[in-house]
């Protein structure tokens, strides 16, 4: 996992966040393409949009901002959804 904790993570302006009712769940969807979220997915996405780093965005989900798994599933979910194209 290489993700710079400068990087400004925005979902795309072709993507939409909701929640499906059918699969009682949050899903990012993009042109041809659902991703379903689980955990705590939406609240990491519903805070990228260009303006908060990847470490403001940790920051943002954990207490303290310095809980070392926080910080890195969430700059590994990021990288994940970078490397698919479902993210700027």
């Amino acid at each position: 996992m290489n993700v710079d904790s400068r990087w400004r993570p925005r979902v795309p302006a072709a993507a939409v966040l909701r929640h499906d009712r059918t699969r009682d769940t949050d899903v990012l969807l993009l042109p041809e393409r659902v991703i379903v979220l689980h955990g705590s997915g939406r609240a990491v996405l519903d805070l990228c949009d260009g303006t908060r780093t990847v470490d403001e965005i940790t920051a943002l989900l954990c207490a303290d901002g310095s809980d070392y798994r926080v910080r890195r599933d969430v700059a590994s979910f990021l990288d994940r959804l970078r490397t698919e194209g479902c993210l700027r």
